[in-house]
């Protein structure tokens, strides 16, 4: 079979995606995950009287736990067939790469197992925040002078 023959038989059987349903869905979902957290800052800060960075702190750590959660129990990736990314963008997504991955390779042991794993997807995004943040940082010093 030749390529341009190819070509149209996947794009006959491939499924058609509704990209303004897509958008607006992942724009709808992603509000709502503002939303949330924005609920869980207001909450923190005034049932255990914590200054809003703490509260913060404390709401990023409950989004954490609850994606991780929901990715130890199979159900992550089933709301984010849904949702699209509305959930994959925020920072459930990246804690969601990290589990998934550190389950796939808990039966090889902690090092060569999850220690040398988990980072696969997500060691790019952090290597990436940081060189970033010191060029940044660099760039700072250089403008206003130090």
């Amino acid at each position: 079979m030749d390529d341009i023959k190819y070509k149209h038989l996947v794009e006959k059987h491939s499924p058609k995606e509704d990209v303004l349903k897509n958008v607006l869905l992942s724009f709808f979902i992603g509000g709502c995950m503002g939303l949330i957290g924005q609920g869980l800052v207001d909450i923190y800060s005034n049932f255990f009287e914590i200054s809003r960075n703490d509260a913060a702190i404390f709401m990023i750590t409950t989004l954490i736990f609850i994606s991780c959660l929901l990715t130890c129990l199979g159900f992550f990736d089933k709301i984010v067939n849904f949702a699209r990314c509305g959930l994959i963008i925020p920072i459930t997504g990246f804690a969601h790469a990290m589990m998934s991955a550190t389950l796939e390779y808990k039966k090889e042991g902690l090092v060569t197992g999850i220690g040398a794993s988990m980072f696969k997807l997500a060691g790019s995004v952090i290597i990436f925040g940081v060189v970033s943040a010191y060029l940044f940082g660099l760039l700072r010093l250089i403008i206003m002078g130090g």
